[in-house]
């Protein structure tokens, strides 16, 4: 096991009062070698970005302030909540599925046991794809404590062990990601109320589970707690998924409602309280209760310790540090990566981001280029897009040419009697060129890829509709929906080319 900190860096007492924290010279410029990079945070995009600095032959130094390192995904988000979602998904096969030789029965569902495979997991995860990297790469230094600027190349760390320590570095890389946002409804303080970050490795069921929130992270837990056992209560401020396409969150919303989840449109609560073992949600229709209520109304970037303010660099309303396509900041010498910043929350952003960040960093240059960036919630049916939807391209002053094909148009959604969604293109009127893809289907998530790839490359819907796509699969709808530019897919045969 290596060493948290190599043996040139000095831990100085914050006892002493007389002694000030001792200061390193910068490193060399010019290209790679010779130069000192620190990167606060030591998530995926942190981790992308050191181990490309350190191939470019820079000294890294890593700053995390947390009991753990690799960030949100393999912590406390992706991993974890993915392998929720699958078990309560199975789950919801056993007690209802569409064939009528395979009778339905309640499920057995012991969720300590899946607590206990998540954490397994996560671990696993975490000393193979981040540890071991920090172990098996010397160029690369992990400094355990708070960072915050002095300058744009001073920082300032006091260090989880005791004692203070200020490093100077020719770039600084901020990737210290996110954390749960809460909102000021009055009383919700004083209340045991969960995260995400509690909830995803609950090893109980709740008997009601009351969900703040109408984006990704409360509609994967709403669904998952559902299928696992809990009466589900979600409030949203306005309706599902309502920065999304409107049919993506009308169409979950119907099947969330078919599930038996209680879906609150345009509802908020106005004040909160715990009382005998109870959440009170006060609302304008009246007080909703649960015996457990989970807040998931988006995650704040953590920069607000940082001392931004000490160097001038600029943020949005939110707190996000403002990046180009190149990850530069409005400080020269200080890049940012993830969902610290105003990019997209997805992971491969950040590590994307990083590894690009990285390169430009040390001389090179490279840009974050997020024109056909595909997205996907876990629900199910599953919920996916790439590129523009009808009003982002209206904003944009681009007329459009638009089809909707739903999923009963589809040959495998017939044969596996998941009929429930649809697949939506917006193409550029006169040309159209593709310019988005909506879908809301049960392998949405394996569909947008082929998507992402038609969008990235420019391609016409009569070009995406001539292609060959093997015969019986999900994602053969976006071929059947570029058909329906020119043709009247009811009046194809299957498989028709």
């Amino acid at each position: 096991m290596r060493a948290d900190r190599s043996h040139h860096q000095r831990r100085l007492s914050i006892c002493d009062d007389k002694q000030a924290p001792k200061q390193r010279a910068p490193a060399v410029n010019g290209g790679g070698e010779g130069l000192h990079i620190a990167i606060i945070g030591s998530g995926s995009g942190a981790f992308a970005a050191a181990i490309r600095a350190a191939e470019a032959g820079a000294r890294v130094s890593m700053i995390e302030s947390g009991d753990v390192i690799g960030g949100t995904c393999v912590n406390v988000g992706c991993v974890p909540s993915k392998i929720q979602i699958r078990a309560a998904q199975l789950a919801q096969h056993q007690r209802l599925n569409p064939f009528e030789g395979l009778p339905n029965h309640a499920p057995a569902i012991e969720r300590p046991r899946i607590a206990a495979q998540q954490h397994s997991r996560v671990e696993e995860l975490r000393q193979a794809k981040y540890q071991k990297n920090l172990d098996d790469n010397p160029g690369i230094n992990m400094i355990r404590g708070r960072a915050r600027f002095e300058d744009a190349h001073t920082l300032h760390i006091e260090l989880r062990g005791g004692g203070l320590e200020r490093i100077t570095a020719d770039r600084v890389l901020i990737a210290t990601g996110a954390s749960p946002m809460i909102p000021p409804i009055p009383g919700l303080a004083n209340t045991p109320y969960w995260t995400s970050d509690e909830a995803v490795f609950s090893d109980e069921a709740p008997e009601h589970l009351l969900v703040i929130g109408a984006s990704v992270v409360a509609v994967e837990q709403a669904q998952a707690f559902c299928r696992l056992g809990s009466k589900v209560t979600i409030l949203a401020r306005s309706t599902l998924l309502s920065g999304e396409e409107p049919h993506l969150g009308a169409g979950l919303t119907d099947a969330f409602r078919a599930e038996g989840i209680d879906v609150r449109e345009h509802t908020q609560a106005i004040a909160v309280r715990y009382e005998s073992g109870q959440f009170v949600l006060e609302t304008r229709d009246g007080p909703i209760r649960g015996d457990r209520l989970l807040i998931a109304t988006g995650r704040a970037p953590n920069t607000r310790e940082l001392g931004l303010e000490q160097i001038g660099l600029a943020t949005d309303e939110r707190g996000g540090v403002k990046v180009d396509e190149h990850l530069r900041t409005s400080v020269e010498t200080i890049y940012a990566t993830g969902d610290c910043t105003d990019l997209p929350q997805l992971v491969y952003v950040a590590a994307a981001g990083g590894t690009r960040a990285a390169v430009n960093m040390t001389g090179g240059e490279a840009r974050l280029d997020l024109s056909a960036m595909p997205a996907v919630i876990f629900t199910e049916p599953q919920v996916a897009t790439v590129g523009l939807d009808e009003g982002q391209a209206r904003k944009r002053g681009i007329e459009t040419e638009t089809r909707k094909l739903a999923l009963d148009h589809v040959p495998r959604a017939l044969a596996n009697f998941e009929t429930r969604g649809f697949v939506k293109l917006v193409a550029e009127a006169g040309s159209h060129r593709l310019l988005g893809v909506q879908i809301l289907a049960a392998e949405a998530g394996e569909m947008i890829q082929t998507a992402a790839l038609a969008v990235h490359h420019g391609m016409s819907v009569e070009a995406l509709g001539d292609l060959l796509f093997p015969y019986l699969v999900h994602v053969e709808a976006l071929k059947l929906c570029a058909q329906t530019f020119t043709k009247d897919v009811e009046k194809l045969s299957c498989c028709a080319g």
